[in-house]
């Protein structure tokens, strides 16, 4: 869906709210795993200066805070510098703004009021959803979108809630911006892992760097727009390639 779909038409963020009602129980229950958990500890032990995901869930942020709760207070302050730099480019899930007033509200907050007004709707609807996709859409027939009942801003009322993500036709906000420059500006290569690179919101870090003569590698599945610019290149499995290169560092 689009920007301006979802802004312009009602009906559209009607049947998305009912579709992320249903999947967000599977979505909300996605935890960290050794990919997420492999990149924090770089990053704790300042393998890596900074972290920018294209990824929505959270679960860069989820590995890093649990890191940190496991680790000693005394550790090198570039390594709490670190593990803080974590550039959700496109945004995150877990946060739901309003496009009338501006408002936010937390995601699982958001979620009980959604109960409170649909009881054991998210139950009946999963049985008869069609597919559960990762990112936690599902497919409903249109009977029960027109059952769903929506809820409005807690501060306005409109019913403009949006996931605070960047959909297409948006613009990624100027501060996330601004904090990917200063990590190209501040880091001498980039490692891109499990991503085609296909959005220019990500791409563009990797001609950012190939413009400064700075080394990009490439750790993906399959192919990746960064291929060409990339001066080394693995198509591999993420979390078992993550895993063996821990053991070389």
């Amino acid at each position: 869906m689009t920007y301006q779909e979802f802004r312009y038409d009602s009906a559209s963020r009607h049947r998305y709210w009912a579709r992320s009602f249903v999947g967000w129980r599977h979505m909300g229950a996605a935890e960290p795993n050794p990919a997420h958990h492999c990149l924090a500890a770089w990053q704790q032990s300042g393998v890596l200066s900074g972290l920018v995901t294209q990824n929505v869930d959270g679960l860069h942020d989820q590995a890093a805070a649990a890191l940190s709760m496991r680790t000693s207070d005394d550790q090198p302050n570039h390594a709490q510098q670190a593990m803080s730099r974590v550039v959700a480019l496109h945004g995150n899930l877990d946060q739901v703004t309003c496009l009338t007033c501006g408002g936010i509200e937390d995601r699982r907050a958001l979620d009980l009021r959604l109960e409170d007004a649909n009881p054991g709707y998210a139950e009946a609807a999963m049985v008869a959803a069609e597919n559960v996709n990762p990112d936690g859409d599902v497919t409903l027939d249109q009977s029960w979108v027109q059952e769903f009942t929506l809820v409005g801003c807690q501060t306005c009322g409109a019913d403009t809630l949006k996931p605070d993500v960047v959909y297409f036709g948006e613009s990624v906000p100027e501060e996330r911006k601004a904090a990917v420059d200063e990590l190209v500006a501040q880091s001498s290569a980039l490692l891109v892992v499990g991503s085609s690179m296909a959005v220019m919101s990500g791409f563009s870090i990797a001609l950012k760097m190939h413009r400064a003569n700075k080394p990009i590698a490439v750790v993906n599945g399959g192919p990746s727009r960064a291929d060409a610019k990339a001066d080394f290149r693995w198509r591999t499995r993420i979390a078992p390639a993550l895993e063996e290169l821990s053991r070389t560092l």
